[in-house]
Order: C-alpha cells, then structure tokens, then sequence
C-alpha cells in the first residue's frame, strides 16, 4: 500500500478511537513537509488547547498550507513548538524548525484549532434589545475557539439581560452579545467594599456616576472622601485596590 495512503487510514482509525482527532491534510497539499511533521505539528496544536478547554471538550485541529513559493532543504529533525504570543484556540499557528539539516530553516503553519463543547444557545432568531428569559434559550455543542470570550453554560446568568444586538438562531450568546448591566443610578446609596490580605472594608457613600457593568465609577463616601471603583452588583461597588 502506498504510504500515504497508509497514513489516512490509519489517521481514520485514530479519530474513532481517541478524544482528540487530528485533520491532517492530504499528501500533496504538503508536498515539502512529511506526513509526520504535520502529525505532530496538530498534536502540539491540540495539547495546547486542550489543556485550556472545559471538561469533556472535543479538539479538532486541522493543518492550512505553507506558501506554494517555499522550497525547504532536507531535513532529517523538525522540532514543532508554539510562537511566543500565539493563541491555541482558533486560527493560529504552529512553528516548524528544522533542527538536524544542511541548511536550518523556520517556517509557520497555520492551523485552525476548534473546541466544541456544549453551551447556551438561541432557539430562533432574536432583534437587538430583546430581554432573555429560559424559554429562549436551548443547550447545543458549539465551537468556543471562534471568539476570545467563552459562551455562556448556565440559563441563569443569561435571565434579564437585554441583547446588544441581533442574534440568529442557534447562536451561542458570549458577553459581547449583551448590554452592560446598570448597577445602580446617580445619587443612589452605594455599598463599598474592598478585600485584601487579611483585611476587608465596607463602608456607604453616594453615586456620583452611575454603576454601569465593566466601568469604573466614582462614589463619594460618608467621610466625604471620592473613591473609583467596580461596580459589581445591586447598589455594589468594589474598590481597585
């Protein structure tokens, strides 16, 4: 049997068998890279991601192309490892360097890397401004990897929040899809509080801006002194200390 043809087999057997399937490309598509070097270029890829997925996560990661315009001298080692400030998540990118050869050369291969797991999704389609409730929402497996922030997995952090914009349906709702939270008005008692090695502080005071979710905000204390901080819940502020 042709050693390619070799290799896809055995690949299809592995994705039945194990947790983690590795999509390498055919034969051709890597006619400068062995099949090898691309195997474990996806191995690193998914260990990687792996080892930041939710528990039970199914990691997928398949191979892209290098450029048709490289020509790479024989070499008889290549070492795979992650560029410095690279994502394991979504698309990103393998290092490749070759390490026992006559002429040492470097090169990245770009691999898209998926974690599907389930999460909170949309049942149909909803406009901008709709306010969720557990009736709207159903439970699929979706890929996190396709944005920085994880997907909501629980029905009760999504109940009364408002959509910041459209959503289709099957949509895995993230934070980015909600309109920050208003924790509490201009002039509203404001509970302060702080927390840190072996010491905790609560105090009052009067909004002076409102408390909007993920803004600092500015309450004046009983004492009359000014402070910034976190609004974190009803009428809550947390001090950055």
């Amino acid at each position: 049997m042709h050693p390619a043809l070799t290799f896809r087999a055995a690949r299809r057997v592995a994705c039945v068998a194990l947790p983690v399937c590795l999509l390498a490309a055919t034969a051709p598509t890597f006619a400068q890279l062995a099949p090898q070097t691309v195997s474990e270029a996806l191995a690193l890829a998914t260990d990687a991601a792996a080892a930041l997925a939710p528990p039970g996560a199914r990691v997928l990661a398949s191979a892209g192309t290098l450029d048709t315009r490289l020509r790479l001298a024989p070499c008889a080692r290549v070492t795979s490892y992650l560029p410095a400030g690279s994502s394991p998540w979504g698309r990103t990118r393998i290092g490749l360097r070759c390490t026992e050869g006559s002429t040492p050369w470097n090169v990245y291969l770009p691999v898209t890397v998926q974690v599907l797991a389930p999460a909170i999704v949309v049942a149909s389609a909803l406009p901008a401004g709709s306010r969720l409730d557990p009736t709207q929402f159903s439970r699929a497996e979706v890929d996190w990897a396709t944005a920085p922030a994880a997907p909501f997995t629980t029905v009760e952090a999504l109940a009364g929040r408002v959509l910041a914009h459209p959503v289709a349906a099957g949509h895995a709702l993230r934070p980015g899809d909600l309109q920050p939270r208003r924790w509490f008005a201009l002039g509203d008692t404001v509970r302060i509080s702080a927390r840190g090695a072996g010491f905790a502080i609560s105090a009052e005071g009067q909004a002076l801006t409102p408390g909007h979710e993920g803004q600092p905000a500015r309450v004046r204390t009983d004492s009359g002194r000014i402070v910034v901080g976190r609004p974190i819940g009803e009428r809550h502020l947390e001090l950055n200390l």
